[in-house]
């Protein structure tokens, strides 16, 4: 009985061998969600929170909205509406892009408050001095504010990755062939939940990585 229990649920060697293909695989439709997101969301959310701190109120509401409605759901029924609601608009995509676009509009949702927090907590007489030495609002931004709050937002920013590594399994739930997939397609299969194991050495892999990556960053960028 003991051998039979430590067979279910711990992974021998050969048994990963089997299932270590499909799940690496799955890995890297993970890991191509997981960049996609990244590349796309930060740019997109420091617009967004630019927008969001304009001095033109219809923008600064309008992108308001924009949050509320991004925050205020769950991620997986942002992922539902793009890849099966968007269809009764004559807009129809595969599950890959589908995830793409909810990822990305959702964390860009998230990071432009981070962002937003960080802007604002720098000191007005930055602006100030921006204006009596002849730059403009975006030069001010681009040359002062922004490399500032980049220190500041990192560890947020390191939270939200390692937050969006796990957050991927959420599109397994529109037939997407990423990592979790992988892992209950051999759970399923074989009746074991040995794969759940290495499924999260996976996870804790990335996120381990994830983790050094930003410490290193927020090192490097530290004001002491």
């Amino acid at each position: 009985m003991q051998e039979l229990l430590s067979e279910v649920i711990v992974p021998t060697a050969s048994y990963i061998s089997r299932i270590i293909v499909p799940m690496l695989e799955g890995t890297v439709v993970t890991l191509k969600l997981f960049f996609i997101t990244i590349i796309l969301s930060i740019p997109l959310g420091v617009l967004v929170a630019l927008a969001r701190i304009s001095k033109y109120r219809l923008l600064s509401n309008a992108v308001g909205v924009y949050i509320w409605l991004l925050r205020g759901t769950p991620l997986l029924l942002q992922v539902f509406f793009v890849y099966y609601g968007l269809p009764n608009f004559g807009i129809v995509l595969d599950s890959f892009p589908a995830a793409c676009i909810a990822f990305v509009l959702n964390y860009a949702a998230y990071l432009a408050e981070i962002f937003r927090a960080g802007i604002q907590s720098i000191d007005k007489g930055q602006y100030e001095g921006a204006k009596v030495l002849g730059f403009t609002y975006w030069q001010t931004m681009w040359r002062i504010i922004l490399p500032q709050t980049v220190r500041r937002v990192l560890p947020p920013v390191s939270n939200e990755a390692i937050t969006l590594v796990k957050d991927t399994a959420l599109v397994y739930a529109i037939g997407l062939g990423e990592l979790l997939r992988a892992t209950k397609i051999a759970v399923s299969r074989d009746a074991v939940t040995s794969p759940f194991v290495v499924a999260a050495v996976f996870y804790l892999a990335m996120t381990f990585l994830l983790t050094k990556l930003f410490d290193k960053l927020e090192k490097r960028f530290a004001i002491y």
